[in-house]
């Protein structure tokens, strides 16, 4: 059952076309990804969605009720959870939670028993009592989604919510987000511009550039997209300059070469039986090589197949 309809979705900041008549659905249960660098148009998008900003055409239907018509209706059917910090520093979580709580229209015992339950799926009920300006970053963010699993959405939008967080805390949101969505059956719809988060969490991916939705699909069906190409990247200590990049090109079997920052990134159906070719070349340029690293093909590889850039430039 699809949950989500977003239609020709578009908005405007005078000349800036942040998100260019753009549609997708996503279905009830599922996690979404809307993957991309910033200023891909990821936060508008979600902005519109939860109705924080009214799109210039186009529409989108959360359970049936739409973000121009119902904006009152979609409200209560979605929690957010934005990208900044929306937390009252010097009140204690437990505080934080039962303010946000009575502006859901949460009172009394009902208040107290969500607040408590929301602690316990971020792990953090221990700390409640503790102020959030005590409060590591990665530990606010986990309030954060507290705060926008209070009105027991039937969505959970997230807009890049491990951004500047340590590698422990940010494992812990994302298997907290994918526990509940096994074992609750949330639909959530993820930003990011973290490959590897979204190819842990999500079914299905949406990947956004400049305004536009360039791909969609399963993880699988995105990958297809570079065939069974090898990723190959190799780290040098010296700059290569535009006519070795020219011969790395013209060996037999490269399909794609990349470079930036002294990273050579090449798509290659052959990349293993390659590898000894380029480091040869390379070699006899007088480059030296620092690391090889070679993968399979992931959401990394297919967005500079369809851009021809990585997707962090």
């Amino acid at each position: 059952m699809t949950l989500i309809e977003v239609k020709n979705l578009s908005k405007s900041f005078g000349e800036i076309h942040a998100v260019n008549g753009i549609s997708f659905e996503i279905n009830e249960g599922e996690i979404f990804g809307l993957l991309g660098p910033n200023g891909a148009g990821k936060t508008t998008t979600i902005s519109m969605l939860s109705t924080l900003l009214s799109p210039d055409s186009g529409d989108a239907f959360i359970d049936g009720e739409s973000i121009i018509r119902e904006p009152m209706e979609v409200k209560k059917r979605i929690g957010v959870v934005p990208q900044e910090i929306a937390l009252y520093p010097t009140l204690t979580a437990t505080e934080n939670l039962s303010f946000f709580g009575q502006m859901y229209g949460l009172s009394g015992n009902a208040l107290k028993e969500k607040t408590n339950e929301v602690l316990e799926i971020v792990g953090l009920a221990e700390r409640a009592k503790e102020k959030i300006q005590t409060y590591s970053g990665g530990m606010k963010r986990r309030i954060n989604i507290a705060v926008g699993l209070l009105p027991s959405p039937k969505l959970l939008i997230l807009d890049e919510p491990t951004v500047g967080v340590d590698p422990q805390s940010r494992t812990n949101i994302l298997e907290t987000l994918k526990k509940l969505n096994k074992e609750k059956g949330l639909t959530i719809l993820y930003t990011s511009h973290y490959m590897e988060e979204v190819e842990f969490l999500c079914e299905r991916v949406a990947i956004m550039d400049l305004g536009n939705i360039i791909s969609s699909g399963t993880l699988n069906e995105l990958r297809m997209i570079v065939g069974e190409k090898d990723s190959i990247k190799i780290i040098v200590s010296d700059e290569i300059n535009e006519k070795v990049l020219e011969e790395v090109r013209q060996i037999q079997e490269v399909d794609k070469v990349d470079y930036k920052d002294r990273s050579l990134h090449i798509l290659s159906l052959h990349g293993r039986n390659l590898l000894p070719k380029i480091i040869e070349l390379l070699s006899d340029r007088s480059i030296k090589v620092k690391s090889i690293e070679i993968k399979e093909p992931n959401l990394e590889s297919v967005f500079l197949e369809l851009t021809g850039r990585e997707l962090r430039d």
